[in-house]
């Protein structure tokens, strides 16, 4: 295994850690984890030097910290740094912060938690969470011993990136950002941010929710193939990750013991500068294929919102555009109709004020139609 560095903290993580959020699960219920196969991959993954086990209080349906607390048994707790996260949606009072670590603690089996975050952060909950007391909070609990280092997951703009990293002296926080999505959310800004801060940085969904794990459109397959190096689409996108410095690891939510053992052999392979420039520049020509096969030519800017209809018009056009680069339905179908209740495109009443501000000159108005007529046929 490779190890990286974490911070300013005088610890080495692995570069692959292990996400407790796609454990393997029986007839497709997510609250019914295959406890004898996920206990063997995470106990594999441990025996491999992977010293980094990332859950959080909502996984599986909140089975994946009591799994974990029977999983790291035996002697397996003392091996690895273990990470959960403060449900910041649930917080409505200060005293919740004691009600949720403490219920945590239990679930897990352990006296403290080396790594806690404040999970999704986005302007809403770090607003709320601030103004309680959080960090005051959080220093309390640090010098009790029941939390070793205080981060954050994050899902927002930049803008909101920055802030929270410049109110706090953070350890290290969780980002989105995957060869694909380089701008998106805190993106490769955000990373250079918090690393240039010495925040350690932890990467989720390096594959796009296993998008970029599946079978590439032919167009994609091409380009790799020209490569002079023979790579599966998993492992190059995870050692671009791996190539870049500011990354402290990659966290990989696995749901198979193929999984396991195929990301701890790219773990084994990874290093700071792996990377040509001619390699760094083919996964540029990849994502610009991938964005050429995306209809709606939204940047995610949001100068069209807010929406008078409360329409999330960027976030409609990229579910859209996920269905139309992959080819895959059901992942963005379910994340249409249940993610995005109370901001669908069919509240869109054609007021037409989006439409002169969006730089792209889209007729948003005309696309909201066809992208509810299409998912309103994949239901």
């Amino acid at each position: 295994m490779q190890y990286r560095t974490f911070g300013r903290l005088d610890w080495k993580p692995s570069a692959l850690g292990f996400g407790a959020m796609r454990l393997p699960t029986i007839d497709g219920n997510s609250a019914k984890i295959d406890e004898k196969l996920a206990t063997q991959m995470v106990r594999r993954a441990i025996d491999c030097g992977v010293n980094y086990i990332d859950t959080a209080w909502v996984y599986h349906q909140e089975k994946s910290e009591p799994l974990l607390g029977r999983a790291l048994q035996d002697g397996y707790r003392k091996k690895v740094k273990l990470a959960t996260k403060m449900p910041s949606w649930l917080i409505k009072a200060s005293s919740d912060f004691d009600k949720y670590l403490d219920e945590q603690l239990k679930r897990l089996q352990t006296d403290q938690i080396d790594f806690y975050l404040l999970h999704a952060l986005n302007k809403t909950y770090w607003s709320n969470l601030r103004d309680l007391g959080v960090l005051d909070w959080a220093e309390k609990a640090i010098a009790d011993h029941r939390i070793g280092a205080l981060g954050f997951s994050f899902h927002d703009q930049f803008s909101v990136f920055k802030e929270i990293i410049d109110a706090y002296d953070w350890i290290f926080c969780m980002i989105m950002y995957n060869c694909i999505d380089v701008e998106f959310q805190a993106g490769r800004k955000g990373l250079h941010y918090a690393a240039t801060n010495d925040v350690a940085v932890v990467i989720m969904e390096p594959l796009r929710g296993g998008l970029l794990a599946q079978p590439p459109p032919q167009t994609v397959t091409a380009l790799w193939e020209s490569a002079p190096i023979t790579r599966s689409p998993t492992d190059w996108a995870l050692q671009w990750l791996w190539d870049q410095p500011e990354v402290s690891l990659v966290l990989s939510g696995m749901s198979t013991i193929e999984h396991v053992e195929e990301n701890i052999e790219s773990a084994n392979r990874s290093r700071i500068g792996l990377f040509s420039d001619e390699e760094r520049t083919l996964v540029k020509r990849v994502r610009q294929a991938f964005r050429d096969l995306a209809p709606i030519p939204c940047t995610d800017c949001k100068y069209c919102l807010p929406c008078p209809a409360n329409v999330n018009i960027p976030r409609i056009f990229t579910a859209y555009n996920n269905v139309m680069m992959h080819g895959k339905r059901n992942p963005a179908n379910w994340s249409y109709i249940s993610s995005f209740e109370g901001e669908r495109a069919d509240q869109c009443v054609a007021c037409g004020k989006c439409e002169p501000v969006c730089p792209q000159q889209i007729r948003i108005i005309d696309w909201l139609k066809k992208v509810y007529a299409f998912f309103s046929e994949t239901r």
